[in-house]
């Protein structure tokens, strides 16, 4: 594994004047999950934004697998190979759970009209494909009974899982997480965490911003803590929980 799979070089962000990243770095290995730990306004959402290409960094660079993404448009870095969740979800909760699903593959035939028209058969073929992978994933993760339900009708924690289930059907090299375990029942926690743990035997790489230092321990191979828009520290999730300086401005 190589230590500059995704590099973040000097990220600067502000919001009037309040530095929300400040010449932050950090570079994720291919196949590594990393967590992201800090209070709230530490900058890790802000860090989120910029890599996916919803805000624009004000300096640094963000480099993945060697090609810069750095002020790209969120579609432009989708189809690079980079999905995320957001603390507010954002499902299209009207549309049932596998329509939601089937929404989050990339380069459907039928976003083409001439597919309809002159490739009717290969697109239909493509959808049947795509409604079969969709309820592979969904069985995968137990929410394969709830398919034709909407997606407001599930739990706060299913909702999550199924934000989870849409970012592995774009089938995204490396997935960005928002708080996956927050605010939910530990039954899910311990579902969640598993499929998480699985990600990179799937050929996935993960960043994952959590408060729940327990979640964190079990699933993340290193830590980085954020401050005021800095790393703080930077190392194993025993290591990191055990750095002075954490226990300072976070854990005590």
């Amino acid at each position: 594994m190589t230590n500059d799979w995704l590099r973040i070089d000097g990220l600067a962000k502000s919001f009037d004047g309040v530095k929300a990243l400040a010449g932050f770095s950090c570079s994720l290995r291919e196949g590594e999950i990393l967590g992201l730990l800090g209070p709230n306004g530490a900058g890790k959402t802000t860090l989120f934004n910029v890599i996916s290409g919803f805000l624009a960094p004000e300096s640094g660079n963000v480099v993945l697998r060697g090609v810069n993404l750095t002020g790209k448009p969120p579609h432009r870095i989708a189809t690079a190979g980079i999905a995320r969740t957001f603390q507010d979800l954002r499902l299209i909760r009207q549309l049932s759970v596998l329509d939601n699903v089937l929404l989050s593959f990339r380069d459907q035939p039928g976003e083409r009209l001439g597919n309809v028209f002159f490739r009717g058969k290969s697109s239909q073929d493509q959808e049947a494909a795509n409604r079969n992978e969709a309820t592979s994933l969904l069985e995968e993760c137990g929410l394969a009974e709830k398919a034709n339900d909407p997606a407001e009708d599930l739990s706060y924690g299913q909702q999550k899982l199924l934000s989870l289930v849409c970012c592995l059907a774009a089938k995204a090299d490396l997935l960005l997480l928002d708080e996956p375990v927050a605010g939910i029942a530990p039954e899910m926690i311990e579902k969640m965490l598993g499929i998480i743990r699985d990600l990179p035997n799937q050929g996935k790489s993960v960043m994952l911003i959590e408060h729940d230092l327990d979640a964190v321990m079990q699933v993340c191979d290193r830590v980085v803590f954020m401050d005021a828009g800095v790393k703080v520290s930077e190392g194993t999730p025993e290591e990191v929980r055990n750095d002075p300086k954490v226990i300072e401005a976070y854990i005590a």
